[in-house]
């Protein structure tokens, strides 16, 4: 991290700072326009949102599957991959360690 980062930070801390004691004031004072503005701009943020995805939602592009692809049974596995698969299970099971006896 270097030092106009750690600068950027700073000043995004003394900004909050400074806009948190500009809002608790004139709440203080009784001010209509300290809780309109931000429950407006809150409010038209998550209309915007909400916005949004339904946009997204209206028009994604979606190719259509093949009828055939959905109706085929599932293809077996190859011959090599089950007797591999069989001398491996077969392998482990003796090898767990337990003496019957």
């Amino acid at each position: 991290m270097n030092d106009s980062s750690r600068t950027q930070g700073g000043l995004i801390c003394i900004g909050v700072v400074i806009v948190g004691a500009w809002f608790l004031l004139a709440v203080l004072q009784g001010s209509y326009w300290a809780l309109a503005l931000p429950v407006s701009i809150i409010v038209f943020f998550v209309l915007g949102l909400i916005f949004w995805i339904g946009y997204t939602i209206a028009t994604i592009r979606v190719e259509p599957a093949d009828e055939f692809d959905e109706l085929a049974p599932p293809q077996a596995p190859d011959s090599a991959y089950d007797s591999a698969a069989a001398d491996s299970a077969t392998s482990t099971a003796g090898s767990t360690g337990d003496t019957a006896g």
